[in-house]
């Protein structure tokens, strides 16, 4: 590994990530306000079919989870918890954060460059691969995971295996 003097002033490569920035948040606090404000516009009386069927207990019931997933997605977005990751190659460090918002430290973990023995990308789907690191006694570090960095997952690890080219990458399907 080069040596700090070696470095260039730019050593520190970071990934934040923030409830606000994610649109899943979003979209979830929209769907909750829609399915409240339905609710409240739709007289329970009046949903009926055609056919005279009515289902009443179906508007507050649509009106509860309304609330319940505008309360989850609007909550995320005022706490506004933060997830990512900073490689310091000055110090020869990877930190990784899930979960931090004002006032609360969160999950969070670091580990020496020189300690990371293997990367391992678990291919699930399309949507959800699973991300993991382990040190050179095959212990997997805690907290880290497909959260802490940028999405293209094999990229990233590419990118750090050309830094500390004694770290595998174990692609599995």
């Amino acid at each position: 590994m080069p040596s700090a003097q070696d470095m260039p002033s730019d050593t520190v490569v970071t990934f934040e990530a923030s409830a606000r920035r994610d649109v899943r948040w979003w979209l979830m606090a929209l769907v909750g306000a829609v399915f409240l404000f339905a609710s409240q516009a739709v007289r329970p009386q009046d949903n009926c079919s055609a056919d005279g069927e009515c289902a009443p207990w179906l508007v507050p019931v649509a009106g509860v989870m309304g609330a319940v997933v505008l309360a989850g997605g609007a909550g995320q977005l005022l706490a506004n918890p933060r997830r990512g990751s900073r490689i310091d190659l000055a110090a020869g460090t990877l930190e990784w954060w899930q979960g931090r918002s004002r006032g609360w430290p969160g999950d969070h973990g670091a580990i020496a460059l020189a300690d990371i023995a293997r990367i391992r990308i678990q291919r699930r789907d399309e949507d959800s691969d699973a991300v993991s690191l382990y040190d050179r006694n095959g212990e997997r570090q805690p907290f880290f995971d497909s959260e802490v960095i940028p999405w293209r997952y094999e990229n990233w690890a590419r990118n750090l295996i050309l830094i500390a080219p004694w770290i595998e990458l174990e692609l599995a399907v």
